[in-house]
C-alpha cells in the first residue's frame, strides 16, 4: 500500500456488489422467462425467414453468373437482307444487291457518272454508294418478312 502523509485521507476500500444467482426458485426469473422465451421463439423464427432469403438470393446470383458465363449465339449470320422496292427482289446482303445488280447491268447511268469510282467491280464500299443514290429504293428485311426471290 501506498504511504500516506498525516495530511492526505486514507484510501476506502468499496466491496464489490454481489449479483444474485439464477435459480429457478427465483420469482422474477418466472415472469420473465414467458416474454423472453416469446421474444427468441420470435427472433428464431425471423432468423430462418432471413437465412432461406440468404439462400434465395444466392440461388438467384449462382443463376445470373451462369447466364452471363454462356457464350451467346449470333441471332444471324450478320446479313441484311434487303428488298429492292422496284423490281420486288430480295437479295442476301447488301453487297450481294450490289454486285448483282452491277452484273445485270442495271447501274449504268451511275457508273457512267463515275459514282462507284474507276473500277466499280473492285469497290468494296458500293452498296453505300447505291444506297446514297437510290435513298428510297431498298429496304431492311426483318427474317418474317423475307421471300425467296
Amino acid at each position: 500500500m501506498p504511504s500516506t502523509k498525516p495530511g492526505e485521507p486514507k484510501a476506502i476500500r468499496v466491496p464489490k456488489p454481489e449479483r444474485p444467482k439464477p435459480t429457478s426458485q427465483n420469482k422474477s426469473n418466472d415472469t420473465q422467462s414467458p416474454t423472453l422465451s416469446h421474444n427468441v421463439d420470435e427472433l428464431i423464427s425471423q432468423l430462418a425467414a432471413l437465412t432461406l432469403s440468404v439462400q434465395h438470393h444466392s440461388e438467384q446470383i449462382a443463376d445470373l453468373y451462369t447466364l452471363l458465363a454462356r457464350k451467346r449465339k449470333p441471332i444471324s449470320n450478320g446479313k441484311i437482307q434487303i428488298r429492292d422496292t422496284v423490281t420486288g427482289t430480295t437479295y442476301p446482303s447488301k453487297n450481294n444487291c450490289y454486285q448483282t445488280l452491277l452484273r445485270n447491268g442495271e447501274l449504268k447511268d451511275l457508273i457512267d457518272k463515275g459514282v462507284f469510282g474507276n473500277d466499280p467491280a473492285k469497290n468494296n464500299f458500293g452498296w453505300f454508294a447505291l444506297e446514297k443514290a437510290y435513298p428510297d429504293r431498298f429496304e431492311e428485311v426483318n427474317d418474317g418478312d423475307a421471300q425467296p426471290s
